[in-house]
């Protein structure tokens, strides 16, 4: 199969300006061009004028590259980049309500977040609930493992990610680089 219409997880990290409605107005696109987002988080930056949205969607590269190029033309958005997953750091937080009335269940469920590094966020006389923060692989492998005592609720962040090194997305804000201006300017 060709590389170029392999469908596969793509982690496209978004600077936005921090002001009402954009995540509407980046949510709309995908919607428009047909494409589901698999995982969605957004949060402030260490720059009060920004935020970073980190979106997964499940496509070919030139489904990739057609939305970075439309996500690149909106004047909200200050800098796309597709994330390499040998080139990044990805992370999700899974909250996980367990069935654990006996006392058995209840070691064992324990033994289990300690395993993972999953700490026990609230305890009541029949549940259990563990927040597990990792890769994919390892928060799957906790909620298979736990399944068996009966999961109640389970809620996930959607992944967050950044880059290894050096490199930002800053680096590739539109201001220094296509506009080279020092602040944005307002049309």
């Amino acid at each position: 199969m060709n590389n170029s219409t392999e469908v596969k997880r793509h982690t496209i990290s978004v600077l936005v300006e921090n002001t009402p409605g954009v995540l509407s107005q980046i949510a709309r696109l995908f919607s428009r061009k047909g494409y589901n987002i698999e995982s969605l988080a957004s949060g402030p930056t260490d720059t009060p004028d920004a935020t970073r949205i980190t979106i997964e969607i499940m496509g070919s590269d030139a489904q990739l590259q057609q939305i970075i190029n439309q996500l690149q033309k909106l004047f909200c958005v200050y800098s796309v980049r597709c994330l390499n997953p040998q080139e990044s750091i990805r992370r999700e937080l899974v909250m996980i309500k367990v069935h654990a009335e006996e006392r058995s269940d209840r070691t064992e469920v324990i033994q289990l977040a300690d395993i993972f590094r999953a700490p026990i966020l609230d305890v009541s006389p029949t549940t259990l609930t563990l927040a597990v923060i990792g890769e994919e692989e390892k928060t799957k492998a906790l909620e298979e493992l736990v399944e068996p005592f009966g999961i109640l609720e389970l809620v996930r962040t959607g992944a967050v990610a950044l880059e290894r090194g050096q490199g930002t997305i800053q680096d590739q804000r539109k201001e220094t680089t296509e506009f080279n201006l020092g602040k944005r300017a307002h049309w």
